[in-house]
């Protein structure tokens, strides 16, 4: 079974554009299997061992500081809005709900990317709101509607199943430890989500992207460069604190059914197209990454 997780993810790729029309039919289950994941995940650590890293200070001003200084500077330049708000979305996007499945395959500490997992999504559902003000399709909604329905929406994903865990950890740790034995299923889980997202946008594409080819071309290559910088400024920043693939994937990896979410609701529906690219772009390196891991790790069992 190990032998084939590094071509889990793109063979979901790869379904997901094949099978676009059928998968707007089932984007409601996202969510809940979201909502699994992140079960998993939590009940597979102790929720009070969880803490604030100085590491998490720098990622979280990258997110917030570049995401808003990015849109501003292209529209400086005059660049299509589309395009501008596809990489404000794109770089405030929190971090995956996924993020600690495949970071803990390649060795990061667990503690560390779920930690970050519940505080840079509370982030989000805070700053998201301020920027969708008097950014996007949606600014004369009041600031506390915003604020609620992206707090909702995140609650539900990510902080219920937070809660569970911890109930289930207090009052229940035989249920928990059940649970958790099944925490490698989470890693499939994600490759159903990218599937089911990934083809949503697609099909997006397909009926609405006519007359902006151009725009959604410059999405692209916008997500190619900020994946690079996300992911090796992130090592970076990992490094100088002792976990060089915890940083790596906490800036780099994206919840892109959350952040397409967001652009749907708040932007432009086609900077969601930055989402889909960044998608697959993060995934193809995650896939990589782990093929990589696990080669490095067979020879040193030689």
């Amino acid at each position: 079974m190990q032998r084939i997780k590094s071509y889990v993810l793109p063979i979901a790729i790869v379904l997901g554009l094949l099978l676009h029309d059928y998968c707007a039919a089932f984007s409601v289950v996202v969510p809940y299997i979201i909502f699994t994941i992140i079960l998993l995940t939590f009940t597979a650590v102790d929720i009070k061992k969880l803490r604030f890293k100085p590491m998490f200070t720098w990622i979280v001003l990258f997110q917030v500081g570049v995401s808003l200084g990015g849109y501003a500077l292209l529209k400086l330049l005059n660049v299509n809005e589309i395009i501008a708000e596809g990489v404000l979305i794109g770089v405030l996007c929190p971090v995956a709900a996924s993020v600690a499945v495949v970071s803990t395959m390649l060795g990061a500490d667990r503690n560390t990317v779920t930690s970050y997992t519940v505080i840079g999504n509370l982030m989000v559902s805070i700053v998201a709101p301020v920027y969708f003000s008097f950014i996007g399709v949606n600014q004369d909604m009041p600031f506390m509607a915003s604020f609620l329905q992206i707090l909702r929406r995140i609650g539900l994903v990510i902080g219920l199943p937070f809660f569970v865990a911890l109930a289930l950890q207090l009052s229940l740790p035989q249920v928990n430890r059940a649970i958790s034995r099944y925490k490698g299923l989470a890693f499939y889980l994600w490759a159903l989500a990218l599937f089911l997202t990934l083809g949503q946008t697609i099909d997006f594409i397909f009926l609405h992207g006519k007359g902006n080819w151009g725009s959604i071309l410059w999405l692209g290559v916008s997500a190619l460069l900020f994946c690079v910088i996300q992911f090796g400024l992130g090592k970076w920043i990992g490094h100088k604190y002792g976990d060089t693939i915890a940083g790596g994937q906490l800036l780099g990896q994206k919840n892109s059914a959350m952040g397409i979410w967001m652009a749907n609701h708040y932007l432009h529906p086609l900077a969601s197209v930055y989402l889909a690219f960044y998608s697959v772009f993060q995934n193809l390196f995650n896939s990589w990454q782990i093929w990589y891991y696990d080669k490095k790790k067979k020879r040193q069992q030689r």
